[in-house]
């Protein structure tokens, strides 16, 4: 998607959404006609909706869809047991080179790790690694592009956007594949 199309993302577009709970707390999914377009971690509800809500503010939301619901089960699922993967139809939505970033991103296995300097290799832009961290922290697409999978040089676990905590819970689930 284009860096224009990305400011008038949403625009008379219908998502439905639901919200549900899982281990790591909150979780929101959204989809639209193309597929999912969200997958937010949080503590509070109501602040994924109003996030959700800013991402796509000339959407019309609609919560309680069916489908959504079973993508929802889908993405718990995969939380709890990620040896089940998780196969979503996805409208993954950024600019050129997110979309680089978030398909080097989705090559990486389950129970892998990665740092940004790989990804910004991985992408042939080595000299990008902060835009590749800035990429990770806009991906709104929680679990399905993996971004819990990057990791400092170092080894160390670095930023989350949806928390830190959950990162290392995803990695230690990950990690027993």
């Amino acid at each position: 998607m284009a860096p224009s199309s990305c400011r008038t993302v949403g625009v008379t577009t219908e998502i439905h959404f639901t919200l549900g709970e899982c281990s790591l707390g909150a979780i929101l999914v959204a989809m639209n006609t193309r597929g999912v377009c969200a997958i937010t971690l949080g503590d509070d509800p109501e602040i994924l909706v109003r996030a959700l809500q800013a991402r796509f503010p000339h959407a019309e939301l609609m919560g309680g869809d069916s489908e959504c619901e079973q993508l929802m089960d889908k993405v718990a699922a995969f939380i709890e047991a990620p040896i089940l993967g998780l196969d979503l139809p996805l409208d993954v939505q950024g600019t050129a080179f997110q979309q680089r970033v978030w398909q080097a991103l989705r090559e990486i296995p389950a129970g892998t790790k990665a740092s940004y300097t790989d990804i910004a290799r991985r992408i042939g832009a080595p000299k990008s690694v902060r835009a590749v961290a800035g990429a990770c922290a806009a991906n709104m697409l929680a679990i399905a592009i993996p971004c819990h999978r990057i990791i400092r040089n170092d080894g160390g676990l670095s930023g989350y956007r949806w928390g830190v905590e959950r990162k290392r819970a995803l990695l230690e689930r990950e990690a027993k594949l």
